[in-house]
């Protein structure tokens, strides 16, 4: 049956055809919807894990048992990852093991745009790349063949175009894949003398996958009727037949290792050879220490952010593709905001409020805390990061440097755990702000041990923040709400002077949250009281506009009465009825 599909999910129903039994992630925008939709299907066991480390190797069990299993995470997290990545390329697997990763050029919602095929070249492991649907759910399938064909981990590599973007797919049956696992401490405990004899392996299955990408036929080439070729992959490959619908392309499906015969001998018939790739010159480079000199690649084209058709017709004709649909009127520039109703709102007003500290921050929705109007912010490295920077900060400094980590409660149990116990080991003097909406929120709300359910929606057991943090030392642990501005902004300020490592839990359910309802009380604007003074303008809520007075588009307001609690005037009000 045909349909029309996300890549994501068409990765999702490539696995469960292929007969996966396990699946674990953390969500991660552009690849999370690939282990929400694999939690659709009944006969699959599927999780969110605490990081993708963890997720990782909950898949490395599953295939060393028998079972092929797959790992989703955006390419940052395989940074996290990357510890069982590199040891797992040694040990190999017993059935399937398939990562996910999904880049995201342009940054869409990353804090870099690291290539993760770099990563996975330095892990000696083969790297598939889909260009569509129906190759992202094909892909999957041949993926977990060339796993355990070689013995070996495959990394599936997604953009967020791919990722993100739907296009006709034919679906098929499931086929259950079972292996007998067998003990073999020689091959999967990685001791020095084990992991000798497992490194001269890796060096012959790179050899030997090498030999086979000559005639996978993911590795193609589409004959063209002008004198102008291509080398892509992926999302590449349908800018390059859009804008030029008459090249010779060799298109690869294997990205690494690279089909070296069948690259020279392509390269042979042509003068020039255009290489199109977004981010890393990772074909180029490679392509070129094969001694092929007739290519053109970084020279024209850009090393950050997206391409486009028009931008592949610019870079070698100057001149863009004709879009009869173009629109030439500049549209608004929409800045990123909070959400109205936002628990982090009121943290974020106060924390602006504060002098002479130091704001450490983290990954999450709460990151916008850095922008105007709170300007509340002054790091965001990484997840987890908020807090061991906060106590680098603390220590470098000699003049008792007031500093406040900002994290969200699926962050700090992502990484976040770790550096309050650094912190209270070597006698810190910091606070920390956990701002627990109770779900994932960035990525779409997905759950964490500490909401109480998983990923399939089933109650589970439910982590308590507070008491996990009273259990690792910290000097203070308090529960305050969000939405009580003026308590806060005194609470916040006596926090900070209190010596050791202090965590307040600023706790309120995400207001856009399906589970969690709420009496909204809208909030109007008494023109008759109301001074002008914008005073609520500072919370930079977007149901609060201005044109030439301040009023409330009752449409957005959530009814939070952070508002109604920030006026001095008592211009704003509760609707009735």
């Amino acid at each position: 049956m045909k349909k029309l599909l996300l890549g994501n999910h068409a990765v999702a129903r490539g696995c469960y055809e292929a007969g996966v039994k396990v699946a674990t992630a953390y969500p991660g925008t552009p690849s999370t919807e690939i282990t929400e939709a694999i939690a659709k299907y009944d006969e699959i066991y599927c999780e969110w894990a605490p990081n993708e480390k963890v997720a990782l190797e909950v898949a490395i069990g599953a295939s060393i048992y028998g079972r092929r299993a797959i790992c989703s995470m955006k390419h940052v997290g395989l940074n996290v990852a990357a510890d069982p990545l590199f040891t797992v390329s040694y040990t190999g697997v017993n059935a399937g093991l398939l990562i996910a990763v999904a880049d995201d050029p342009g940054m869409h919602s990353s804090q870099n745009e690291q290539d993760t095929r770099n990563i996975a070249k330095a892990a000696k492991v083969p790297v598939l790349e889909p260009a569509d649907s129906q190759e992202c759910i094909d892909f999957v399938k041949i993926g977990f063949e060339i796993s355990e064909k070689f013995d070996t981990p495959v990394i599936l590599r997604l953009t967020t175009r791919v990722a993100h973007s739907q296009s006709v797919v034919e679906e098929g049956n499931r086929e259950e894949i079972v292996f007998e696992y067998k003990k073999d401490i020689q091959k999967y405990v990685m001791m020095p003398a084990m992991a000798r004899v497992r490194h001269e392996f890796v060096e012959k299955r790179l050899r030997d996958l090498k030999e086979f990408a000559e005639t996978l036929k993911i590795n193609k080439i589409d004959t063209g009727t002008k004198e102008i070729a291509f080398i892509a992959s992926g999302i590449a490959y349908q800018y390059i037949k859009e804008a030029y619908p008459d090249a010779w392309v060799l298109k690869l499906g294997m990205v690494w290792p690279l089909p070296e015969k069948m690259i020279k001998d392509f390269c042979s018939k042509f003068d020039k050879v255009y290489i199109v790739e977004e981010l890393d010159p990772f074909l180029e480079e490679n392509i070129k220490a094969l001694g092929i000199n007739n290519i053109v690649g970084k020279e024209i084209f850009k090393l950050t952010g997206e391409y486009s058709p028009s931008f592949i017709k610019k870079s070698i004709e100057n001149r863009e593709i004709d879009i009869p649909y173009k629109v030439n009127q500049a549209l608004a520039p929409r800045f990123p905001v909070l959400c109205p109703g936002c628990p982090h709102r009121g943290i974020f007003y106060v924390l602006g409020k504060l002098k002479d500290i130091i704001i450490t921050g983290d990954i999450g929705c709460y990151t916008l805390g850095a922008l105007s109007p709170f300007n509340a912010m002054d790091t965001c490295v990484c997840m987890g990061a908020s807090v061991g920077m906060a106590h680098g900060i603390s220590n470098a400094s000699d003049k008792k440097q007031k500093v406040v980590a900002v994290i969200g409660d699926s962050t700090f149990i992502h990484s976040g755990i770790t550096g309050v116990i650094d912190a209270v080991y070597n006698g810190s003097d910091i606070l920390v702000l956990i701002l627990d909406n109770s779900t994932t929120g960035m990525t779409g709300h997905q759950d964490h041990p500490s909401t109480g359910y998983t990923i399939k929606g089933e109650q589970a057991y439910k982590l308590d923040l507070a008491t996990l943090c009273k259990i690792l030392g910290c000097s203070v642990v308090e529960e305050i709400n969000p939405y009580n501005i003026n308590e806060n902004l005194e609470k916040i300020k006596k926090l900070i002077d209190v010596p050791g490592v202090k965590v307040a839990i600023a706790r309120a359910p995400c207001r856009l949250h399906r589970r969690y309802k709420f009496a909204v009380s809208k909030r109007y604007i008494d023109s008759q009281k109301c001074k002008n003074c914008k005073m609520c303008l500072n919370l930079g809520c977007p149901a609060i506009s201005i044109k030439e007075r301040v009023f409330i588009n009752e449409n957005l307001c959530l009814g939070c009465g952070m508002c109604e609690t920030i006026c001095k005037f008592g211009a704003i009000l509760t609707q009735k009825g």
